[in-house]
């Protein structure tokens, strides 16, 4: 293995590559029938190819707008997405979509197509990206759904949802799953209404009425999610989210919160009475950067909080993020 790693050239992650070969061999050694062989390299050469249209911008933040390939463009929601896009492109973030007509379309269009990123599912009646997209460097196309879906969630700090159908209402589940279980670091979330619309209200009307009254969902779930009709409230919820709020990093059982300004021995007096049944034990507490981050100059700059979190209330991290956003304020 490492005469092969030689001769290819791979000098970084190599235990990680190693991983990777090992178990290609595996899914050769179990005889794996011949679909699965298809679809285990299709995903794994999609992928390869989304994570090389998205490295070039790394570092630039990006904000994921959701929609419906049937609106028009002149569809006072089409207008809305372009209006988030634009806003947020002034202020350096870009705008990723999954690049098909529609609101993804005007998203895309009101980002500008230097900052806009696409991701595009190949169907047999919606083959081709909209004309942005189309002969760009900045566009991938994927052969599955779940490739897909894992590059417009992966690399983004925003969502931005507008009235869809099946699709749409499939991605802004899987946004909610993905912040209840604590599988993905806590992002703002906006479900942006048309003008005086009940789409995305009606749809919390249901949750509330049926899910949370029955159980299925626990009181408070979609707290976390802004429901508007208004295009600065969208903007305003994504930049807000992260104003103080920086990152989060677990490192053994405690969570690190990193954060540009500090609380005062006041904030941090109340931020323990209003977050203390988030915690097992312990309390919130203003450290240094944990020697681990510093070797790996993981923002060692930055203040942080430590708390040994109760990992069954992440659903409710939000609200301290909230709570940090607000210091000297």
């Amino acid at each position: 293995m490492t005469d092969l790693l030689d001769t290819a050239g791979v000098t970084e992650q190599r235990s990680l590559i190693t991983q990777l070969v090992n178990t290609s061999l595996g899914l050769g050694t179990d005889q794996t029938e011949r679909l699965n062989l298809k679809i285990s390299a299709a995903a794994l050469q999609e992928m390869r190819a989304a994570f090389q249209v998205f490295a070039p911008f790394a570092g630039t933040p990006k904000v994921t707008i959701f929609g419906s390939a049937r609106t028009a463009l002149a569809d006072p929601q089409a207008q809305q997405a372009g209006q988030v896009a634009a806003a947020l492109a002034e202020l350096g973030w870009m705008t990723v979509t999954g690049a098909g007509p529609g609101i993804m379309e005007a998203a895309a269009r009101g980002a500008g197509a230097e900052k806009s990123l696409g991701v595009s599912i190949r169907l047999p009646f919606e083959e081709a990206p909209n004309e942005i997209h189309a002969n760009t460097q900045q566009h991938v196309a994927m052969k599955y759904f779940f490739t897909r879906k894992l590059m417009l969630v992966k690399e983004s700090r925003g969502f931005v949802c507008l009235p869809g159908g099946f699709g749409t209402l499939d991605e802004a589940f899987e946004l909610l799953t993905l912040q209840q279980t604590g599988k993905m670091v806590p992002v703002p979330i906006v479900f942006l209404d048309a003008p005086s619309g009940t789409f995305w209200r009606g749809l919390a009307e249901f949750a509330r009425n049926e899910l949370e009254r029955g159980g299925l969902i626990t009181p408070g779930d979609l707290d976390r999610v802004l429901i508007t009709d208004s295009v600065a409230d969208a903007v305003d919820e994504v930049i807000g989210f992260w104003s103080n709020y920086d990152s989060l990093r677990w490192i053994g059982e405690h969570l690190f919160l990193r954060i540009r300004t500090a609380p005062t021995p006041e904030e941090l007096a109340a931020l323990n009475r209003d977050f203390a049944h988030l915690l097992v034990d312990g309390s919130i507490e203003l450290c240094d950067a944990h020697p681990l981050e510093v070797k790996e100059q993981d923002v060692p700059e930055l203040p942080r909080l430590r708390l040994h979190f109760n990992q069954y209330r992440i659903g409710e991290l939000h609200q301290l993020i909230r709570a940090l956003n607000q210091l000297g304020g």
